[in-house]
């Protein structure tokens, strides 16, 4: 387009623009900026690999007086609250995090994770 003179410019055009040009600068800059955001991810992500987390599997709990549970014995047996064969707790931190049932492997108890609460991770650490 022509400015000189004061000249009214002429009608816009699409074709003033090149296009390939602008896409290739902000790809360009959008891969820069991806990269940096997947170096601090991947650092942030080191960082919390190094904080220990306690992880538990919770059959089920059950409420005692403390009368009946100075009458407890060797061959006491406690009814808990969780049907045989229902998915148990896991917990992390002492918060639940999801559902798992036990499993052997190796001759060790493992556990196989059912599903998980969709509980925020922040939640996690308090």
């Amino acid at each position: 387009m022509n400015y000189e003179d004061n000249q009214t410019p002429s009608a816009f055009s699409l074709d003033d623009i090149n296009f390939d040009e602008l896409s290739a600068t902000t790809t360009e800059d959008n891969a820069a900026v991806n990269s940096q955001q997947r170096q601090e991810e991947n650092r942030k992500r080191q960082l919390f690999n190094r904080i220990p987390l306690t992880l538990t599997l919770e059959v089920a709990s059950v409420s005692v007086s403390l009368a009946d549970l100075l009458a407890v014995d060797k061959n006491t047996v406690i009814e808990l609250n969780k049907m045989a064969g229902e998915p148990l707790d896991l917990k992390v931190n002492g918060v639940l995090f999801g559902k798992a049932e036990v499993v052997v492997v190796n001759d060790k108890y493992g556990l196989r994770i059912i599903e998980f609460t969709g509980q925020p991770l922040s939640d996690l650490t308090s």
